[in-house]
């Protein structure tokens, strides 16, 4: 319940947030919406991430509804960018940077093979 209510928050604010963005950027060519999206969401779970570890401030199910919930609603780009400074932190250089790396390349090969199989997805 805690996931869902979360997630339905966040998915809510990404498309409040998104879509004022998207208003005053609508000509650029940038993807600017999903860039602040992703960028807020990773400054989120940071200040998130520091209080549940350093201040000891977030109960078990308040990390579940707002890591799991809101921030996956929102964006999961936020647990992307957590996972890989994890993994600095902990000095495992070669597995995050090979992390950031892949997930980039295998998403988006596997997004545009995707569209490449369906009919018609080839002419995009």
């Amino acid at each position: 319940m805690l996931v869902g209510l979360g997630g339905a928050l966040g998915a809510i604010a990404r498309w409040k947030l998104g879509g004022i963005i998207l208003q005053h950027s609508e000509n650029w060519k940038f993807p600017l919406s999903t860039f602040v999206v992703n960028v807020a969401g990773c400054v989120v779970a940071g200040a998130l991430a520091g209080l549940a570890t350093k201040q000891e401030l977030l109960t078990a199910n308040a990390r579940l509804f707002l890591f799991t919930g809101l921030l996956g609603g929102f964006t999961t780009f936020s647990a992307f960018g957590l996972e890989t400074v994890l993994l600095l932190r902990r000095g495992h250089f070669g597995v995050a940077m090979g992390y950031v790396v892949l997930s980039v390349l295998a998403g988006v090969m596997g997004l545009w093979l995707a569209l490449w199989s369906i009919p018609g997805g080839k002419s995009h």
